[in-house]
């Protein structure tokens, strides 16, 4: 890493200047997890949740938010994102591990800079959805384990978590 690049040579916040950088296939996919009550998580599987589909309108939110997200980080840049995939595993509990839902996220675009903050957003937006449909019968639900897995396309090429 070579430092910050939201701040300039004086400390000041900016937004990166990318018109010198290449167009190029960028393609971002994060993931994270909501823990629930197992009878919320059998609300959620059978699809019966007072407020309908759970999952399909959490699937449009993540969507949506990936769409929002340079109106929601400051000094993000808007792009044209050509595809965004919201997908599901839904994890029964294990031993001592609670019941969860998993979300994955992919984004992509073709520009000069990249789709991880995107693909967070919409990971992010997903599952405060699932808690706010399951919210009224669990309200102790924990998201927790947001996180980039790969990126890939760009100058700085690709990223895979380890």
């Amino acid at each position: 890493m070579n430092g910050l690049t939201h701040f300039d040579a004086e400390g000041q916040a900016h937004m990166v200047d990318v018109a010198a950088k290449a167009s190029t296939r960028r393609v971002a996919i994060a993931e994270g997890r909501i823990e629930m009550l197992p009878a919320t998580f059998a609300l959620i599987q059978s699809g019966n949740a007072k407020k309908g589909d759970v999952l399909g309108v959490a699937r449009i939110a993540g969507i949506q938010g990936a769409k929002k997200t340079s109106e929601l980080i400051p000094l993000c840049h808007p792009i044209a994102l050509t595809r965004v995939a919201i997908e599901f595993e839904l994890q029964p509990a294990e031993g001592s591990r609670p019941p969860a839902v998993v979300c994955r996220a992919t984004a992509e675009t073709v520009g000069p800079t990249g789709v991880e903050m995107e693909a967070l957003t919409a990971v992010n937006v997903t599952l405060l959805t699932v808690y706010d449909m399951c919210k009224a019968v669990d309200r102790g639900m924990t998201i927790t384990g947001v996180h980039l897995l790969e990126k890939h396309g760009g100058k700085s090429g690709s990223y895979v978590a380890p």
